[in-house]
């Protein structure tokens, strides 16, 4: 038991901080009335609008995007095998 003794001071750390945040973030702190909020969010929202229009349009670049890669990252066997080999192959498996 006397090993497990360094374990304490990290174990005390932890719980402090589980009960700082808890108290940090219990309900009731910094509520806002639903009249402001919906206020605040009816500015934002028109605010992101206009801000979207007055942006520059996206670049577009001079090089065509590659071909995406069809890879799944599985290694697949060809379908069909040539017959010449397989009859001169013999495998244990």
């Amino acid at each position: 038991m006397e090993i497990l003794l360094w374990l304490v001071p990290a174990a005390v750390v932890t719980v402090v901080a589980m009960l700082w945040v808890g108290w940090l973030g219990r309900e009731g702190r910094g509520v806002v009335d639903r009249e402001v909020a919906v206020r605040r969010l009816a500015e934002a929202l028109s605010r992101d609008g206009d801000a979207k229009d007055s942006r520059r349009p996206a670049p577009r670049y001079a090089a065509p995007r590659p071909p995406r890669d069809r890879s799944s990252g599985v290694a697949v066997r060809p379908a069909q095998r040539q017959a010449g080999r397989d009859a001169t192959r013999r495998r244990a498996s």
